[in-house]
């Protein structure tokens, strides 16, 4: 329930937390979670929610900035704008400070985990050659909506009203240069219409239209694109739905893939597991890696994902899928034969602890755990841990800059 509040408030702003936001108290009232901010700068903010327990509230102006402050690389993403930007005006180096501080904090703070014994620090890294670009032009997939006047925009944060834009900066050049912002450039589509706008690796752009390919008058609507991700094995190539998932971030399959294989070590002959799997990303490279005496148990409850793996592995004998949902019935019926290692990639909302506790009872030597909400892997650790696993390494990695997104991969090991 919503109470009263002040429209706006100064504020001295204190640590980061997950969710794009500062935490700060104002004088007469609760916690507030401010935007648009960093660690130690005095700010104005404007209220946009008051709640008894804490308000929300965007920085307006500010009265002592940060070191770390920088002009925003996308102003229509600050105060009143569109989500999906709210790091904008924070100098790349501090983001990925500020994603370690929020990463770490989960950590400890609700999994109650020791980092100190861990292999190497938990910090989060960037991307190859995002320094150089400024994390900018890194998105080969993003997602717009019609305003009523036909522009291309987003929707304002927290809000179903559409802010019309006229660049995309986080996104890659290819989908820059397709002019997708001009003023009523989408008038012949209704008010409301979703536009998915995809850069595959291999081939031209495309755009979807409430998830349909649109028509290009150059030949058949695409309905899948091309993937080719390098890899320890030479070029893997995968083909997905162009509505399907597929990590937004230019270089990210590639250095997932690194990141999953480097950490898991798998070997000719073993058994392993692939939950989450979606299209196949790590089925492909994990089930080239056991060879033809190894197998690769896929589950995925997708069913178009499912259908983009057969494809993907379609040459590969000892890559079994299953559709299905990952739960412990799932994970039950995989038993038998002794499961050497484990890659997991769950939805935000992570794998949940009647998963882990079956995963536990699989005794895998190693467990991978891909995470995009810190404070899911965090839950989902603590559970592991109280079976017995060791945490060995974190790796925060910066698949999204500008924004409050983490990824971390997370090396679990049986004690």
């Amino acid at each position: 329930m919503s109470t009263p509040g002040p429209d706006l408030v100064e504020l001295v702003v204190g640590p980061p937390a997950h969710g794009g936001h500062c935490v700060a108290r104002s004088a007469d009232g609760p916690v507030v979670f401010v935007r648009h901010t960093l660690p130690g700068e005095r700010v104005r903010a404007r209220v946009t929610q008051a709640r008894r327990q804490f308000w929300r509230a965007d920085a307006v102006e500010v009265l002592e900035a940060s070191p770390d402050r920088v002009p925003s690389v996308w102003p229509e993403a600050g105060p009143g704008g569109v989500g999906g930007g709210e790091l904008a005006h924070v100098a790349l180096d501090a983001q990925r400070r500020w994603k370690t501080t929020v990463l770490r904090e989960a950590l400890t703070r609700i999994g109650h985990l020791d980092l100190d014994g861990l292999e190497g620090e938990v910090a989060v890294e960037g991307l190859p050659g995002d320094d150089e670009a400024g994390g900018l032009g890194t998105r080969t997939r993003i997602e717009l909506v019609v305003d009523a006047d036909g522009t291309a925009g987003m929707f304002r944060h927290r809000s179903h009203d559409v802010v019309p834009l006229s660049s995309m900066p986080l996104a890659v050049p290819a989908i820059a240069e397709l002019g997708l912002f001009a003023p009523g450039r989408w008038s012949h589509l209704r008010p409301g219409t979703r536009l998915d706008v995809v850069a595959p690796s291999v081939g031209a752009p495309l755009v979807l239209v409430d998830g349909e390919p649109e028509a290009s008058g150059r030949g058949p609507a695409r309905g899948s694109v091309r993937e080719v991700v390098p890899t320890a094995f030479g070029d893997l190539t995968y083909r997905v739905r162009a509505s399907g998932f597929w990590q937004v971030h230019r270089r990210a399959a590639p250095v997932l893939v690194d990141a999953v294989l480097g950490a898991l070590r798998p070997t000719p002959g073993e058994r392993l597991l692939d939950l989450y799997s979606g299209a196949g990303l790590f089925t492909l490279p994990l089930v080239t890696a056991v060879g033809e005496s190894g197998r690769v148990d896929a589950v995925e409850s997708e069913p178009r994902a499912v259908t983009d793996a057969r494809r993907n592995l379609h040459a590969h004998a000892g890559a079994a899928l299953h559709e299905a949902r990952v739960d412990p019935a799932s994970l039950v019926a995989l038993g038998g034969d002794p499961v050497d290692g484990v890659v997991l990639d769950p939805p935000r909302a992570g794998a949940g602890p009647a998963v882990m506790d079956a995963l536990a009872d699989l005794a895998p030597q190693r467990v991978v755990y891909v995470a995009c909400d810190p404070a899911a892997l965090a839950r989902d650790l603590q559970v592991a841990t109280a079976r017995g696993y060791r945490l060995r390494t974190v790796r925060g990695l910066d698949l999204f800059p500008h924004t409050h997104h983490v990824e971390a991969v997370a090396l679990l090991e049986r004690a």
